[in-house]
């Protein structure tokens, strides 16, 4: 199989193509698929490229610490990165292709993506009847979030509280963000206490939650000047202790009652 054909813009249908041919001419790879919005046939102008392959068990060390030489096969990087995750890989190309590539062993791949894919190439038959189930934080993992974002949002409050009181406006309103992304996290972990994405910044929250349930936050946008800033602290504040407490008290966290107490007062 040489190519495969993907309804998708040229350039990127090039990529696959290309990512295809260096699967195949790589005795250590086993099988590849394309995930993300193209598999699922929800990809738009905006859409990257995502990829997952399976090398062999022995192979499995060896490729990954060579991973940067296989994505040169795909053409000539602007950015190659993998953020400390040692079995991913995030490129950029200069005619604009993006995307990541993920890699798995023979012995455990389903992690490497969750839902539809196609395959690309599939030299050992490994991807018959395969179901990807994608990775998702344990609740062990997420309550730890929670009790984080529900105690530290009152240390970042308290700087907010400072940085107003001294005048000092760039640092209100950069604690005005930090503690408007709080609230998203918390808003996030109320509807869906799985969500994989909470603390990744704003990461797809319009297909995490019905966008209604931030709607107050959008009052917190507010421009570089004093009185507007109290306000948008004062919105924060009440979104935080409408959804926090009870949060809290549904996983077995304890709510700081006495921190609250200090810092409205």
């Amino acid at each position: 199989m040489a190519s495969v054909t993907i309804q998708m813009p040229p350039h990127h249908q090039t990529v696959v193509n290309r990512f295809i041919t260096a699967c195949q001419q790589d005795e250590r790879v086993l099988a590849a698929i394309l995930c993300g919005s193209y598999a699922r046939g929800a990809a738009d102008a905006y859409s990257d490229l995502d990829f997952a392959l399976i090398t062999t068990e022995d192979a499995y060390a060896p490729f990954i610490a060579d991973k940067a030489t296989f994505i040169h096969q795909l053409g000539e990087p602007l950015f190659l990165e993998d953020f400390g995750l040692p079995h991913h890989i995030f490129f950029i190309f200069p005619d604009d292709s993006e995307g990541e590539v993920a890699i798995g062993q023979e012995r455990h791949f389903t992690h490497l993506c969750r839902g539809s894919y196609q395959v690309l190439l599939d030299k050992k038959q490994l991807l018959t009847d395969a179901i990807f189930v994608g990775t998702a934080p344990t609740t062990a993992e997420q309550t730890e979030k929670l009790q984080r974002l529900v105690a530290w949002f009152w240390h970042d409050f308290s700087h907010l509280i400072t940085a107003l009181g001294r005048g000092q406006l760039w640092w209100a309103h950069g604690q005005i963000e930090v503690l408007r992304l709080m609230c998203v996290n918390l808003a996030r972990l109320r509807h869906n206490f799985a969500d994989p994405y909470v603390s990744d910044e704003y990461f797809k929250v319009e297909q995490a939650l019905p966008v209604a349930q931030l709607s107050a936050l959008e009052a917190t946008y507010c421009p570089l000047q004093q009185d507007a800033m109290r306000q948008a602290a004062q919105v924060i504040l009440r979104f935080y202790q409408e959804v926090a407490p009870p949060l809290a008290r549904a996983h077995g966290i304890p709510y700081p009652t006495g921190l609250e107490q200090v810092m409205v007062t």
